[in-house]
């Protein structure tokens, strides 16, 4: 098959590229001017340049023709905190503007398409109780992205939606952005005080395998939810210290702490002009306090990826985020 990926050099983007020339697939990509380029992108890949929030569906359409099947693999995700309204925000960006994007592959005659969406959509539909969707606007835009981009294909495109975990692993002349949300953010100090919970969560190559399978094998209008392993908080953690060799004390807040702290996290984003996608405090409540598991297996049969090497992702993960603590080894 010939392929588009959108956003052809971002992590996932990048490695769903890999994984398809792997496969013997044409590969093309479409991307913003963000990174410097160099002998690690091969260079058999056409790279058109654009952004796709502001180019027009006739513009795209041009773009994508000759294209049997499309990846958008562009964001953003929850760990972006935008001016309020969130939920404006992450419409015009993770609905609109993916809407308009399937809508001019499938005008282009693009037959299959592969949405990377978010678990957290999987677990808004296996967990009504939670009301996950009506308390967090990225997640409700996540839920709203898939309908209407399954709705774009009408039965001329197939879409499949992969619904994404804790992803790890690195690529070229990009610092992972779990140095600056979330290492940054809990782990800069001797302890290390987080919540109580746990989630599920996989390394970047088996994400692209299984992205490369859905475009292969997947089913029209199918939410494939894609991991590994199931973790705690506290397992992911000394996963991640060990890696930099580095022995810190984690301490679990308390779910009514974290929710307080949820809180007052809200209330500063509010005194900025900014609202996140995620609330805070139903955040603290009723996810980072709870395990987010589930068993892959029924989309590892269907999509045909693979599973393990989760430490090594890990290990991968804290080399690109500090690289000046593994200079010495290295030499």
């Amino acid at each position: 098959m010939k392929i588009m990926i959108v956003g052809g050099t971002g992590f996932l983007g990048y490695h769903s590229l890999l994984e398809a020339k792997n496969r013997g697939h044409v590969v093309d990509a479409l991307a913003i001017d963000d990174v410097i380029l160099g002998d690690w992108y091969p260079k058999d890949v056409k790279l058109d340049f654009g952004d796709v929030f502001e180019l027009s569906e006739q513009d795209l359409l041009s773009r994508f023709s000759g294209y049997d099947a499309m990846i958008y693999a562009v964001g953003p995700d929850d760990r972006i905190t935008p001016p309020a309204p969130a939920y404006d925000f992450f419409h015009s960006r993770l609905v609109d503007s993916v809407e308009k994007v399937a809508t001019a592959a499938r005008k282009a005659g693009v037959k299959r398409f592969a949405l990377l969406n978010s678990y957290f959509a999987y677990f808004d539909r296996i967990l009504p109780e939670k009301n996950l969707s009506k308390f967090h606007p990225y997640i409700r835009c996540r839920v709203e992205q898939a309908e209407r981009i399954i709705a774009a294909g009408k039965n001329e495109m197939a879409v499949m939606v992969l619904e994404l975990p804790y992803i790890f692993g690195s690529m070229p002349n990009r610092i992972p952005l779990w140095k600056d949300v979330f290492l940054d953010r809990f782990a800069k100090g001797k302890t290390i005080y987080f919540p109580k919970g746990g989630t599920n969560m996989i390394a970047v190559e088996h994400v692209a395998e299984a992205i490369i399978g859905a475009i292969e094998s997947g089913e029209h209008g199918m939410k494939y939810p894609i991991g590994d392993e199931n973790h705690t908080f506290n397992e992911m953690l000394e996963m991640m210290m060990s890696a930099i060799g580095e022995n810190k004390k984690i301490i679990n807040i308390p779910r009514p702490m974290a929710v307080m702290a949820g809180w007052f996290m809200e209330k500063n984003f509010k005194r900025k002009g900014l609202e996140g996608g995620l609330e805070a405090a139903f955040l603290m409540r009723d996810i980072m306090t709870d395990y987010f598991y589930f068993d892959p297996e029924e989309s590892v049969k269907k999509l045909g990826y693979k599973r393990g090497g989760l430490e090594e992702a890990i290990f991968k993960t804290m080399k690109a985020c500090y690289p000046e603590k593994f200079k010495e080894a290295d030499q």
